[in-house]
């Protein structure tokens, strides 16, 4: 078992992320402790996943929809008017057991409902252990893009047991690599080869690092969207074709780092032999490191318009001397360009 701390801007920002085998085991001892005013708990997750958690208090299962299609205002609407039906009060807790779509869309509405009730994130995919359970970003989509709306909602208390993953079927396994990959380029290191709890610890140690200095994203936190920009276009590019994503989200990251690192070649940031890093680790993972065609250029380029780092044009976190860094302002030429050597879009 591994504790870390993953501190926010102030003490009450502060949790624990627990790390290990089992350690499902300890949620009734360590929300007790961490919430000893909670006498409720709505355990939110999806069909198949959330049995056999125990609060150690009242609690009721509220079950989403498979899948990104649960990621809307509507799943937000019904499970706040069921926590009222449920009684759960603001000292009360919720309990998002699942992948990185429940703890985004669980958290939302833990932040929304009594206009904010504790949140404590049960991650039971590698995506979530590594990424999304841990740092506050909750939100949900709209049809004109990735988690346009949402929060900033940090939970009390994070419980990463990598028992779970034993049984996730290999793709769902290599989504979450997707972000491991990420990890591997933001200060982790070559992350192959390690044993489940040590890779996911290292990534957590990591992102931990980053939010504690930048909360609300102003500026350092972006890094942690490395591989988001385009991997996010084309996963709301296939949203919107298709009614589902054609591409799971690890598997967008995976694509997004490899563009990223050509547009940094591009840019004359990094070198040819540091982009082939990029492919080598990426393919080395088993992730893919180009895209079907899944739009237009212009299509993508207007996803990527949207993103939520975007202020002054394009804006992409890119490789460079100093770092994994934001750069805005990207030419739409260069990007394009990119965009035609990695076969994608017309």
């Amino acid at each position: 078992m591994v504790s870390l701390p993953a501190s926010g801007i102030d003490a009450r920002s502060s949790y624990e992320v627990i790390v290990g085998s089992g350690v499902t085991s300890v949620l009734a001892r360590e929300l007790s402790s961490v919430l000893p005013g909670a006498r409720r708990a709505a355990v939110v997750t999806q069909r198949g996943i959330g049995a056999g958690v125990d609060a150690g208090i009242s609690q009721m299962t509220f079950v989403i929809e498979p899948g990104e299609q649960a990621k809307k205002m509507s799943t937000v609407e019904e499970l706040c008017r069921g926590f009222v039906d449920f009684g759960l009060n603001r000292h009360d807790v919720v309990v998002a057991v699942g992948g990185g779509v429940v703890s985004d869309v669980a958290g939302f509405a833990a932040s929304c409902y009594h206009r904010g009730v504790a949140l404590v994130n049960v991650p039971t995919s590698l995506l979530a252990q590594v990424d999304a359970a841990v740092g506050g970003k909750t939100g949900v989509n709209l049809p004109e893009g990735k988690n346009l709306v949402g929060a900033f909602w940090q939970p009390a208390l994070v419980l990463a047991d990598t028992d779970l993953l034993e049984s996730l079927p290999e793709r769902e396994w290599l989504s979450g690599m997707g972000e491991v990959a990420k990890y591997c380029f933001l200060g982790a290191g070559d992350l192959r080869g390690l044993a489940t709890p040590e890779m996911v610890a290292r990534c957590v140690a990591v992102k931990a690092e980053v939010v504690s200095s930048d909360q609300h994203e102003s500026y350092r936190r972006m890094i942690l969207n490395y591989g988001h920009t385009f991997g996010h276009a084309i996963e709301a590019a296939g949203l919107a074709s298709a009614g589902e994503a054609s591409i799971t989200h690890g598997e967008a990251v995976a694509i997004g780092l490899v563009f990223a690192a050509k547009l940094a070649l591009r840019l004359g940031r990094i070198s040819e032999d540091r982009v082939r890093y990029h492919e080598e680790l990426i393919s080395g993972l088993g992730l893919p490191t180009r895209p079907v065609k899944v739009s237009t250029t212009r299509e993508l380029l207007s996803f990527m318009l949207r993103d939520k780092k975007s202020s002054e044009g394009l804006t992409f976190v890119l490789d460079g001397p100093s770092g994994v860094e934001p750069l805005a302002g990207v030419a739409e030429r260069d990007v394009l360009a990119v965009m035609a050597e990695m076969g994608c879009g017309s």
